[in-house]
């Protein structure tokens, strides 16, 4: 066996051994491909392509199923103990680079835009030792926090297995450039008014309210939003209002920069609420180190202090519904 590895000219690429692995495991093509996120004829293209490198089955039918032939058998042990070793060995890795100062931070790309990178220059200013990476996701998703220490997403906190810490609630109401104001909105007197202007939507689907949640907090149910544009995310539309293009629906932890350094004017006096917030997301096996603590207790300050101005500027100008 090992004689047959040592004369070995080529080796299986690691997404083929990943495949061979998966399917050894679930004896089981499909369950395979949904694991490894590729498609069924993806596993059996790279199961062949071991099989023609090392000239042997790997599988064989088994009434309605497979099962391991008798040479795979001897291989699927060596290789499973190779990828549990190899994923040990970089999780240990990973842990002592967070220990050393590194730290990396998932959440979307719109928060990151709007909340995040305009305070991070004070968290590099307390902690200049520690490097912070940002990796941008489009929904709060376990499966790839793997690839980070800590994970910021707008959510129902409902994370087994993790660390959740409540960091922002927020409202959601429209808003427009200053300059659309003056020319457009001088019309507007009832929260229906809006539906004959330019009105900007996200396409992506997360629990943050959107324009039919804003409308029957305002009362109104019988209606249809006007054609228009469409973006993928919170921020690019934001962009949009701020460039005067129309009228957004924005959280205030969006835009609490834009409406104090007066890029955006928030209308009418009607603000609706969510059942999810803003949580910081820990893995269980991150939470002591230090770097984290050290982010835990930056961030948890910033957020106070924005849920106070947002809670202020929702009693002074507007009112739940």
């Amino acid at each position: 066996m090992y004689e047959f590895f040592i004369n070995m000219t080529r080796y299986p690429p690691i997404s083929a051994l990943r495949a061979f692995e998966a399917a050894a495991r679930h004896l089981n093509y499909t369950r395979a491909a949904e694991e490894l996120h590729v498609t069924q004829s993806a596993i059996s293209h790279q199961i062949k392509h071991i099989e023609d490198l090392w000239g042997f089955k790997l599988f064989e039918r088994q009434g309605r199923g497979i099962q391991l032939t008798e040479q795979a058998q001897k291989v699927s042990p060596v290789i499973s103990e190779f990828f549990s070793t190899l994923t040990k060995t970089l999780a240990d890795m990973e842990a002592s680079a967070a220990d050393e100062g590194y730290l990396r931070v998932a959440l979307s790309q719109s928060f990151a835009l709007k909340w995040m990178v305009p305070r991070l220059g004070d968290f590099s200013q307390q902690y200049p030792d520690i490097d912070v990476t940002i990796i941008t996701m489009p929904v709060a998703n376990e499966l790839e926090f793997n690839d980070a220490d800590i994970a910021v997403f707008y959510s129902d906190g409902q994370h087994p297995d993790y660390n959740v810490i409540p960091l922002l609630h927020g409202y959601s109401f429209p808003v427009c450039s200053p300059e659309f104001f003056e020319t457009e909105i001088t019309q507007v007197k009832k929260p229906e008014d809006l539906l004959k202007l330019p009105i900007l939507r996200r396409l992506n689907i997360d629990a943050a309210p959107r324009w039919r949640d804003w409308f029957a907090a305002a009362g109104v149910t019988d209606y249809t939003l006007p054609k228009g544009l469409h973006f993928p995310n919170s921020s690019m539309a934001l962009q949009a209002a701020i460039d005067g293009q129309g009228i957004a629906l924005a959280r205030s932890s969006h835009v609490a920069d834009d409406l104090k350094a007066g890029r955006l004017i928030k209308l009418l006096d009607i603000y609706v609420q969510s059942d999810s917030s803003y949580n910081l997301i820990v893995p269980e096996d991150k939470i002591d180190q230090a770097a984290v603590l050290d982010f835990i207790a930056w961030i948890k300050d910033e957020a106070m202090a924005s849920q106070e101005l947002f809670d202020q500027q929702a009693k002074a100008k507007g009112k739940s519904k």
